[in-house]
């Protein structure tokens, strides 16, 4: 098994400037509905703004196998952050689609007017949880794939969680730029404050991976928490749903999401900081696997309000 080492202790930029800004950062993860295939041009001019008091960090989308180096870069929150969009580290090439960050800061900004978001994004479309079915991509973090060559493969074991660790990692080292995120010239701080996650149709093509999905969900929750450095960390979770089956045919695209549907709902009642948004059924989709722009909005706006809920003890 692969030993990785989480550091990120002194990544947390904290400042005693009057001036500074406090942003409460979330993670936002998973696969290709966390990534995004709402179309711009199905937004209304209002939904097309900038997110005021709101910051995102795009990370550089990268393949098993790949160096794991964090690329990613702080922006204004605006629409086209979805698949196809792209960062070098230095700016940010958007594209005509977007994901849930969008009605998910923005909800959050009305139910919070006080505190201002700081969104961490790294998806990879067709990733799963399980090495078992990696043709897109995982984030086991159990995966040797490569390990066992002669010679070693270059980046043996490398995968998605590197990838998303590496992301939090340069994201919340604030203070290689001078702990400033919103480019006013003043540090800001940042306090980690919640983990939403969309993810499950790969790992639902296939009996095993579908039957050990609790298992290996639980488990990713705790590292996730880790690498944000808070152990009990708000968790919200989107349940997969199906175009077909939403669209009343008999045969499902996914043959095993009833077992990932019943593996999410498992994980979130065993675990009180776990809140599972179900809304999702009801969806129109753009493609056999993609929600269409009327979905991304509500599933941004569920995700945020079910975090609301669970962070109302802060």
């Amino acid at each position: 098994m692969k030993t990785r080492h989480i550091l990120i202790a002194a990544a947390l930029a904290l400042t005693t400037a009057a001036t500074a800004e406090t942003y409460h950062v979330y993670l936002l993860a998973g696969q290709s509905n966390m990534d995004g295939y709402g179309l711009v041009e199905d937004l209304t001019p209002e939904q097309r703004a900038v997110v005021p008091g709101a910051r995102i960090f795009l990370g550089q989308v990268r393949n098993d196998f790949e160096p794991a180096e964090g690329v990613g870069f702080w922006s204004d929150l605006t629409p086209g952050l979805g698949a196809g969009s792209r960062t070098d580290g230095e700016s940010i090439t958007p594209a005509a689609r977007f994901g849930p960050e969008l009605s998910f800061a923005r909800r959050l900004r009305e139910l919070r007017p006080d505190e201002r978001v700081a969104i961490i994004k790294y998806a990879k479309g067709g990733s799963s949880i399980d090495d078992r079915v990696a043709d897109w991509g995982t984030w086991d973090p159990h995966d040797t794939r490569g390990e066992g060559a002669s010679p070693p493969e270059q980046n043996a074991g490398v995968n998605q969680y590197d990838h998303a660790l590496a992301t939090i990692r340069r994201a919340m080292r604030v203070v290689d730029n001078g702990g400033d995120i919103d480019g006013d010239g003043t540090p800001d701080e940042l306090i980690p404050a919640g983990i939403v996650w969309m993810q499950g149709e790969t790992d639902a093509t296939n009996p095993q991976t579908a039957g050990d999905y609790d298992d290996n969900m639980t488990e990713l929750i705790g590292l996730l928490r880790a690498a944000m450095w808070s152990g009990d960390l708000p968790f919200v979770m989107g349940r997969i749903s199906d175009s077909k089956l939403n669209a009343g045919e008999a045969e499902p695209v996914w043959t095993h999401g009833d077992i990932v549907r019943a593996a999410q709902a498992e994980v979130s009642l065993l675990d009180p900081n776990v809140e599972l948004v179900t809304s999702t059924d009801a969806y129109g989709y753009s493609d056999f696997a993609h929600y269409d722009a009327a979905g991304y909005l509500d599933l941004g706006e569920k995700f945020a309000e079910a975090m609301n809920a669970l962070r109302k003890s802060d």
